[in-house]
């Protein structure tokens, strides 16, 4: 996002994004920006490198733009209002709250829990957190989430209760991950994600997500950002 062209670009997949629930292609983005395809190319690696959005396995299209994905996950993100017939594929469990966030509405999120299956379907929006009984496990330290992070956000998952997550930690990953409440996950997401579609977005510095870590509580080596 250091020239120009490189903002105009991530604002279309946004702005795409938000609009559509759906990743503009690279050919599209050319077109928009009245540019070569090659060129958009480079620019969507350059914002890849910076982790401004993800491209996919072969890096010839958007993935992700955090916290809007272009492929389906465990996530399904809907308007609560009925006139809204937009829909969205949310990454994870924060994600799901991230968008919310991002587009200042109140939406219903459905997935299943994966100790049980059980279809789960709850709303949250800005000023409306999740049940209380929810909660959500974090696979891999804060440290980590880049080194893979579609496969982080793949694991980022609701769960009917703290117990259920507890003994799905128990049987696939013993001492592995952190398991959160899901409005802790929800408080988080708000001042993480509320500022992504403004027009004066500027990515966050490491030390100013530490500190929105932190007020969540969310402390420790566990959380520590790379």
């Amino acid at each position: 996002m250091n020239t120009p062209d490189s903002r105009r670009v991530r604002d279309l997949v946004y702005e795409t994004l938000a609009s559509e629930g759906r990743a503009p292609s690279v050919a599209e983005l050319a077109r928009r920006t009245r540019s070569t395809t090659e060129a958009t190319q480079k620019i969507l690696h350059e914002l890849a490198e910076a982790h401004a959005l993800v491209l996919t396995a072969d890096g010839d299209a958007v993935r992700m733009a955090h916290p809007f994905t272009a492929a389906p996950m465990a996530f399904v993100v809907t308007p609560l209002d009925g006139h809204d017939d937009r829909r969205w594929w949310g990454g994870c469990a924060w994600d799901s709250f991230g968008i919310s966030a991002a587009l200042d509405l109140d939406v219903r999120i459905d997935t299943a829990c994966p100790q049980c299956g059980t279809p789960i379907a709850y709303q949250a929006g800005p000023r409306l957190p999740p049940p209380a009984e929810l909660a959500v496990r974090f696979p891999r330290p804060a440290g980590e989430w880049w080194d893979d992070v579609v496969a982080t956000c793949t694991m980022i998952r609701t769960f009917c209760d703290r117990g259920h997550a507890e003994r799905w930690t128990a049987d696939n990953a013993p001492g592995g991950g952190y398991i959160a409440e899901a409005a802790t996950v929800w408080r988080l997401a708000g001042p993480w994600y509320g500022d992504r579609l403004d027009p004066g977005f500027q990515p966050h510095s490491r030390e100013h997500n530490q500190r929105l870590l932190d007020e969540c509580g969310l402390t420790g080596p566990f959380w520590r950002l790379p």
